[in-house]
């Protein structure tokens, strides 16, 4: 995983100074992009642990076109709750402490940390536990899940872009149409957080199947290894459900950044040496839009410690 530590290295080197939407601040970069041969290796960062589990069931959640937390509150994957709980402790229903800028604060105040743990403990209870609540406060809008299965188009009905795009390399293979966006400008306003990864491509050559993912923000520290796992997962995935080997991920950012508060972890990482690459394993015998998280083993994987880091919300 160079190419990662290579774009961290340019970062601190090249950054400007900018600020964000969470008040934090970044170093940032416009335009970088990384290769990564998936023949050599399934690309999950060993310069510290990252969670596959996680990775994949995201990745099965937006291939099943769900855009509610509570399928992945069942899996014990949080990643997406605070966009669902801010929903929540900003509603008139709420009764509990005093949340406003609960992520900054936690970041800051350790004693407000553990009563946002608190609370999210209870917003996940609810959402397991009563449809009707999850319903109306674990609902994320029209987020990835939406876009990829259910696309409205003009004529009110709705365009699969997954299983298109599966079908376009079946029997087209050199098309240079073979895209899928998440971006759609008439519901990003509606959408919990509007689509990071916002736009892939797929390309087949030799047979092989690589894709080619645009960024528009990257938060390298804590996001950026989690989409890199994810689209190589997503390209093994569409490569299988087609008859193809895997060639390349290619990683282009648009924004890229490093918070101030993630600078030293960023530096720890620069002080260990990647170590060999895990290597993926795919059920045989189930199509792409019945996978569960049984189906996807990974082997070999043998990271550093993970890092501890303020998150920026």
């Amino acid at each position: 995983m160079e190419q990662y530590l290579q774009l961290c290295q340019h970062i601190l080197k090249n950054g400007f100074e900018k600020g964000d939407r969470t008040g934090t601040g970044t170093t940032s970069v416009f335009g970088y992009q990384m290769r990564f041969n998936l023949q050599e290796g399934f690309p999950l960062m060993t310069t510290k642990r990252t969670f596959f589990r996680l990775i994949a069931t995201e990745l099965l959640w937006f291939l099943k076109g769900d855009t509610n937390v509570r399928t992945l509150i069942k899996d014990r994957n949080y990643i997406w709750n605070e966009w669902a709980f801010d929903k929540w402790v900003s509603s008139e229903d709420y009764n509990g402490p005093n949340m406003s800028n609960f992520g900054l604060r936690a970041a800051q105040d350790e004693e407000f940390a553990k009563v946002v743990d608190e609370q999210m403990q209870i917003f996940n209870k609810h959402i397991l536990q009563d449809d009707t609540f999850a319903e109306k406060y674990g609902e994320l809008g029209p987020v990835y899940g939406k876009q990829w299965r259910s696309w409205p188009a003009a004529n009110g009905e709705t365009i699969d872009q997954i299983a298109n795009v599966i079908e376009q390399i079946k029997n087209n293979p050199d098309s240079r149409r073979l895209i899928v966006t998440a971006w759609n400008p008439a519901e990003v306003d509606n959408m919990a957080l509007p689509p990071c990864h916002s736009f892939f491509q797929f390309y087949v050559a030799d047979g092989k199947l690589s894709c080619q993912l645009y960024q528009r923000s990257a938060d390298v520290f804590l996001g950026v290894p989690f989409n890199i796992a994810s689209y190589a997962l997503l390209t093994h995935l569409i490569a299988k459900e087609c008859g193809l080997e895997v060639g390349e991920f290619v990683h282009t950012l648009g924004d890229a950044h490093i918070y101030s508060n993630h600078i030293d972890q960023v530096n720890e990482q620069l002080s260990r040496e990647p170590r060999a690459l895990p290597t993926l394993h795919i059920a045989e015998d189930k199509s792409i839009f019945d996978l569960t998280m049984d189906d996807l083993t990974i082997e070999g994987y043998d990271p550093h410690p993970s890092i501890k880091a303020p998150i920026a919300v």
